[in-house]
């Protein structure tokens, strides 16, 4: 008996857009199953515990702790890793270049959790007050940056967002009003 609830189970899923499938054991986590079986290596796995949000994806649209999801509980689902992020054909997401441009990571451990964050987080609130960014944040750990530019970087990503969504030009005031040039804390 004790062999069968050991025995490997094939979880198929679809990966960043991609059906994707490998075997593992039933206890197997999520974010162990993403990243060394199917290699998706920007889920990072940082406490273990569900504290950090390193390892945070998402799992049908909703942001999710995969260091607490069972790699079994994914099967038939869709899940989004920060490498899925970027629209087909081009470099960056609208996100990941306000990240690039503000300077919101520096050794970059917690970018892929706190992107995949943002990225619900941004669908669910459309024009978020920066109490409302901070406050989302608030389930990461980072110990490099200081938020500051995390936060005007997603602040920037929304109002990119919600220009293109009405027509208008990105690069209008909206954005040059949270845009720091010079990467500095504004």
């Amino acid at each position: 008996m004790k062999k069968l609830a050991h025995a490997p189970h094939t979880i198929a899923l679809r990966l960043n857009g991609v059906e994707r499938s490998g075997e593992c054991e039933p206890r197997t986590l999520l974010s162990d199953f993403l990243r060394y079986r199917l290699g998706a290596t920007g889920v990072h796995v940082g406490c273990e515990h569900g504290v950090c949000g390193a390892c945070t994806v998402t799992i049908d649209g909703a942001a999710q702790r995969s260091c607490l999801t069972l790699a079994v509980a994914a099967e038939g689902r869709d899940v989004t890793t920060a490498e899925g992020l970027a629209p087909v054909g081009e470099q960056l997401s609208v996100l990941q270049a306000a990240f690039r441009r503000h300077h919101a990571l520096q050794c970059g451990y917690c970018t892929p959790g706190i992107l995949m964050s943002c990225t619900d987080f941004l669908k669910r609130e459309a024009n978020p007050s920066e109490s409302q960014v901070r406050e989302m944040l608030s389930g990461h750990l980072c110990r490099c940056t200081g938020y500051t530019n995390i936060v005007n970087a997603i602040l920037e990503a929304a109002a990119t967002i919600n220009a293109a969504t009405a027509g208008k030009d990105p690069a209008g005031p909206e954005v040059d009003s949270q845009r720091s040039d010079a990467g500095s804390d504004v």
